[in-house]
């Protein structure tokens, strides 16, 4: 089972948006392997947005990214980052379409409720930024059977 990274924004924290939002990944099939509430520091956005710590909108996205604590959450299923990716829809939530979370609950390019991992190589690395290996937890899922065909899991 792969996972992934989702980030629970201070846009989806400050609208009370967490329960919609989990729930809508968990009713997907999704298994939570770990959760948390942590406040960013500048150390960790300055890594987990490397690639756009020199734009001159940097600061205006880190401050944005600790106005509140985030929820951060380690997501499992097959080809979970796909799945993930799927439902958060596109960045700008007002290109995202209808019945994406961002479709659904955001109206900006930078107020979009949710981070999501682009790629299984980053979610790994994202994982392991966000999560200690302890925080994550390995058990099976009761509803498993009902949710993948005998065929999908190995």
């Amino acid at each position: 089972m792969e996972k992934t990274l989702v980030l629970l924004k201070p846009s989806c924290v400050q609208r009370q948006l967490i329960g919609e939002v989990v729930n809508r990944f968990e009713r997907r099939g999704l298994r939570i392997a770990g959760m948390k509430m942590m406040q960013l520091s500048d150390d960790i956005l300055r890594e987990h947005y490397a690639h756009l710590a020199d734009k001159p909108f940097f600061p205006t996205l880190a401050a944005s990214m600790q106005a509140s604590p985030v929820i951060a959450l380690a997501l499992e299923g097959i080809d979970a980052v796909q799945v993930v990716r799927a439902m958060t829809g596109a960045t700008n939530g007002r290109a995202a379409a209808p019945g994406t979370i961002r479709g659904d609950y955001s109206m900006s390019n930078q107020q979009n409720i949710v981070h999501a991992s682009d790629s299984p190589e980053n979610a790994l690395i994202e994982l392991a930024r966000f999560f200690r290996p302890e925080e994550i937890f390995e058990y099976e899922s009761g509803a498993k059977a009902y949710i993948y065909g005998a065929d999908e899991c190995k």
